[in-house]
């Protein structure tokens, strides 16, 4: 690992430099930065509400362009003391042994100790973003300094990102169609833009799990029996895995190792779980479960996968070593949800007739108490700790609340109308209801009483989701990251998805997902983690070599500090662009006219050369409504230089998305970013010249 002090290195020069971000950032001062105060408090609060502090920092300090003072010469330069804390910076590659290459996943590390006693700084939120510094350097006169710069990533402008930001997440939405779309909730939230990425499965989605670093997406498709693998560094699906018949619900195992994955197929015998290997997503063995839909879940360790049969009235044990089915256990008529406990080293089973909450011990198999409800009950969730459970009843709009410490029914609280999922952030648990676009907010910390919590609600859209078409088993609402105060919430029947802070009357606001359907949420977090005491990592893949500048802030105290790191090219490996096409496309106008042919023209380039490639016979491009709809492929016509176009015609008023494909390259229609367009309805001819 090279790391040196921004301010005491030459920067060397290069060949080439690659930068990933668009347009320029213009005059960061102090006043441009007051007049977008609120703007990028919002930003934050989304973020990390602590990061809100960090940028007053940044304001208070004057963002000035003049330079800096000469810092004293520092032996140790990956490490620095400021405000009585000691910050040691380092960045290692995956197994810490030999040096960051470009292209190659690595770690980035702070470990942070108070100056005076040595011990590790606790619970903090630090702030970091890697960027190239000479790609800065070329944008105007006078270069900007790293305060500039952190001023200028804290704006969320469109288009100017640090090429590595340790502090960003996403939000995913799953759609009715087969697309996810990816959201920035940090730029989105000033109300430019917030359409990041857009996944395009083979099928529309039902289920879906991240694996631990939140680098794998797994996605179940029912109507093309298999699981689609997304790579959420690129967004892009990377593998299709065969998984049975009519594959819906998914689970991944604590210890990563094997995907489970529900197969709700009409006909019994191809009824079950389906077993892939995660890691080399090969599908391991199917194990005939019973009829019915499926849910999942392990007990400790993995030892152990109890797998419901709704139709069957039974739920299966499976023995995780051997992958065989070592018991039917009878919980009702019909089992809808099971859940494990921690706290209470059980299963839960609900049953939608008999209104019963069935206990299991997973090493006897043994129902060891029952906890009586009312019929209807439905899906069922455990807080982090396994300490209280929530069901939900539809039919009698009713929460039933578990304590798991001693199995008995400590609340029955009327919630909603036809309430149909939940889910918990640290304070309160959310219930989304079918009947109203209200949500159910009940606090955490009054479930030990033997009064009823109150029940408060928020709206999340003006319709309730149950006007939506299709509801999906996945999550709706999902809290914010590092556990904030927060959650997203999906209005499936307007397509809207609404941050909410604890504490507030009503969501601080909503993201659009531009004409899709939505139906679920998740979240890639790829901030820093305190992954021991005072140590914060991200774990990155870098983009390509070169001198680096790593911004770091602190929040408490708060200070800012820009180290630097070199990543070497990876001489060795052989280019993976070789033989790969990039697409540049040649826009005039982003408007298009309803009913009247438009030409889109692009030109295809060699990724590793730069050079122009030309007489690709199977070029094409696919475009369709940003709802997913009205999917059109048509064939590109060559003009020389490696220029292409095709024309495409709009049916209706909307956004259209465009991508480039040519199979013979190994050029996907979802391989490169795609061109939106907007279709306008043509404008009404005069009186006199329809006469005419």
């Amino acid at each position: 690992m090279d790391v040196q002090q921004g301010n005491n290195v030459e920067r060397p020069r290069k060949g080439r430099s690659t930068v990933f971000f668009w347009g320029t950032a213009g005059t960061i001062g102090g006043d441009t930065l007051n007049l977008r105060r609120e703007m990028v408090a919002a930003h934050f609060l989304i973020r990390r509400a602590t990061l809100v502090a960090l940028t007053i920092l940044v304001v208070a300090s004057g963002c000035s362009r003049e330079a800096e003072p000469e810092a004293e010469p520092n032996p140790n330069p990956n490490q620095i003391t400021r405000e009585g804390v000691d910050v040691e910076f380092d960045v290692l590659p995956l197994g810490g042994v030999g040096k960051v290459m470009a292209g190659h996943w690595a770690d980035v590390t702070f470990r942070v100790t108070d100056a005076s006693t040595g011990e590790p700084i606790k619970g903090r939120y630090p702030a970091a973003w890697m960027d190239i510094g000479e790609a800065w350097e070329a944008m105007g006169d006078r270069p900007m300094s790293c305060k500039d710069r952190v001023a200028t990533y804290l704006q969320g402008i469109v288009g100017v990102r640090p090429m590595i930001d340790l502090n960003s997440h996403f939000l995913l939405v799953m759609n009715r169609d087969n697309s996810i779309s990816v959201i920035d909730p940090a730029v989105g939230i000033t109300g430019i833009t917030n359409l990041f990425a857009q996944i395009n499965l083979g099928r529309p989605g039902a289920d879906w799990v991240l694996n631990d670093d939140n680098k794998r997406l797994f996605i179940t498709m029912p109507e093309a029996g298999q699981v689609a693998l997304a790579d959420t560094e690129s967004f892009k699906v990377t593998h299709q895995i065969e998984a049975g018949e009519k594959p819906m619900r998914i689970e991944l195992q604590r210890d990563q190792r094997y995907l489970w994955v529900g197969n709700d197929a009409a006909d019994p015998g191809k009824s079950g779980v389906t077993v892939i290997d995660a890691q080399d997503l090969e599908p391991v063995t199917f194990i005939q479960t019973g009829a019915g839909h499926h849910e999942i879940a392990f007990t400790d360790g993995d030892r152990y996968v109890f797998v419901t049969n709704r139709d069957g009235g039974t739920v299966s044990v499976i023995d995780v070593q051997t992958l065989e089915k070592i018991a039917d256990i009878e919980t009702g008529t019909r089992p809808m949800a099971v859940a494990y406990s921690p706290l209470g080293s059980a299963i839960y089973v609900t049953d939608a007739d008999t209104g019963m909450i069935s206990v299991i011990d997973p090493d006897t198999r043994n129902i060891r108490a029952t906890i009586e409800a009312e019929p209807g009950l439905g899906p069922l969730r455990f807080t982090r700790d396994g300490r209280w459970g929530m069901a939900v009843n539809a039919s009698t709009d009713t929460v039933f609340v578990i304590d798991s410490s001693s199995d008995r029914l400590a609340h029955a609280l009327s919630v909603g109308k036809k309430p149909f999922q939940v889910n918990f952030t640290n304070s309160l648990a959310y219930v989304r209801s079918l009947g109203t676009q209200d949500v159910g907010l009940i606090p955490m910390s009054e479930l030990d009483g033997d009064e009823a919590p109150p029940v408060t609600y928020i709206p999340a859209g003006q319709s309730p989701p149950g006007v939506a078409a299709e509801i999906s088993i996945a999550d709706s609402i999902v809290p914010a990251v590092k556990e904030a105060a927060a959650a997203y919430i999906v209005n499936q029947a307007e397509g809207t998805i609404a941050y909410y802070m604890e504490g507030m009357g009503a969501p601080m606001g909503s993201f659009r997902n531009y004409g899709h359907e939505a139906r679920a949420i998740t979240i890639v977090d790829r901030s820093l983690a305190e992954v021991a005491p005072g140590l914060y990592r991200g774990r990155v893949k870098i983009p390509v070599e070169g001198l680096y500048d790593v911004a770091f802030m602190f929040d408490s105290p708060q200070f800012l500090h820009c180290f630097t790191t070199l990543v070497r090219p990876d001489e060795t490996a052989p280019d993976e662009r070789a033989g790969k096409l990039t697409v540049e496309f040649d826009i005039e106008s982003r408007r298009i006219k309803v009913g009247e042919p438009a030409t889109v023209r692009f030109r295809l380039l060699d990724a590793s050369s730069g050079e122009a490639v030309t007489d690709v016979p199977d070029a094409s491009v696919l475009y369709y409504r940003s709802d997913g709809r009205g999917r059109v492929t048509q064939p590109a016509t060559p003009l020389g230089d490696g220029v292409y176009e095709a024309t495409i015609q709009a049916s209706m008023a909307a956004t259209y998305y465009v991508f480039v494909g040519a199979p013979s390259k190994g050029l996907q229609h979802s391989d490169q970013p795609f061109l939106s367009l907007m279709a306008m309805q043509a404008p009404a001819k005069p009186a006199e010249e329809k006469a005419n």
